[in-house]
């Protein structure tokens, strides 16, 4: 790289659902510390936010997720059990009257976004067109949003392909990419599941005592419970019997799945693609649908961002 030539700086924005709200937090940080991304690439949430910076509207934006309510996130939810939960109209429409959508070309920064084609699987560069459509395509998580139409393609969440997209900021022209990642602390010994996804612990009732009936000739309800008991006790003959495991609800196991699949194709693609600095807040504690924590995730965005200062100011010097 030419010594005289001023360093070109992206900012590869990933996916992680409410969790992005800390994206804002990171940019903020960035700023404050004279540092401007000159491009900016996102993944799902990313690439909400990073829409957002590149066309100046950043402030505007980290007001309006200060001021959400569950109840105002609720108001822009429009059901639609075809293909996803949200069919993501009202959300369209609020942002199209809202902010001001001169396409992706005409925006005040280099600005692109992933998405996932359904029918193929293959990773799609969203680089030009209408920015609400771009940013509704790589936002479209399935199972709660419904696909995107774009080209005669159906786009779902680009998350689902390439979680921080470094390589596209790369592709670019980013001489220095600085990557947010979301998902570091989803699974493992540092992720704290919400307690609400999760049931009490049970544990199997004993067996009784000098009932005379055995499992094999039991009949009724109480005769298959009884049945229940004695396989038990034929697996674990312990007097002391080990306790059930908390069980998830369904909405806890696919997002316990969604978590375990997004960590590892983050994993896999910093890997092989690696970002020359990776900020990751600690914001597994916000789950996916707590789009009215905005003020955590951003206050957790801001303080990791803050952390890797030093090492960003060395790498730019």
């Amino acid at each position: 790289m030419d010594a005289h030539r001023r360093i070109r700086i992206g900012l590869a924005l990933g996916s992680g659902s409410a969790r992005g709200w800390s994206h804002v937090g990171v940019i903020r940080a960035l700023l404050r510390a004279g540092i401007e991304p000159d491009l900016v690439c996102g993944s799902s949430i990313g690439a909400l936010v990073g829409a957002a910076y590149a066309a100046g509207d950043i402030d505007r934006l980290e007001r309006w997720v200060a001021s959400l309510t569950r109840q105002g996130v609720m108001s822009l939810i429009d059901l639609k059990l075809a293909a996803g939960m949200i069919e993501g109209r009202k959300l369209v429409d609020y942002f199209r009257a809202q902010f001001e959508d001169h396409g992706i070309e005409a925006l005040q920064r280099p600005f692109a976004c992933v998405a996932t084609e359904l029918d193929t699987g293959r990773e799609v560069w969203l680089r030009d067109g209408p920015v609400i459509d771009a940013v509704r395509a790589s936002i479209a998580l399935p199972g709660l949003f419904t696909p995107a139409q774009r080209d005669g393609r159906l786009l779902v969440d680009g998350g689902l392909v390439n979680p921080v997209p470094v390589s596209l900021c790369r592709a670019m022209g980013a001489d220095v990419v600085i990557a947010v990642d979301l998902n570091w602390d989803l699974v493992g010994r540092r992720s704290r599941p919400a307690p609400s996804l999760y049931a009490e612990p049970t544990r199997p009732a004993e067996l009784e005592e000098g009932s005379g009936e055995s499992a094999e000739g039991a009949a009724g309800p109480r005769g298959r419970k009884r049945s229940l008991e004695a396989l038990w006790s034929r697996l674990w003959p312990s007097s002391d019997a080990p306790p059930a495991l908390p069980m998830p609800s369904m909405l806890g196991v696919l997002t316990a799945s969604l978590n375990i699949m997004q960590v590892r194709i983050t994993n896999s693609r910093l890997a092989g693609e690696p970002a020359d600095v990776v900020i990751r807040p600690r914001v597994s504690g916000i789950g996916p649908l707590d789009f009215h924590r905005g003020e955590i995730a951003m206050a957790e965005g801001l303080r990791a961002a803050e952390h890797a200062l030093p090492l960003l100011r060395e790498l730019l010097s």
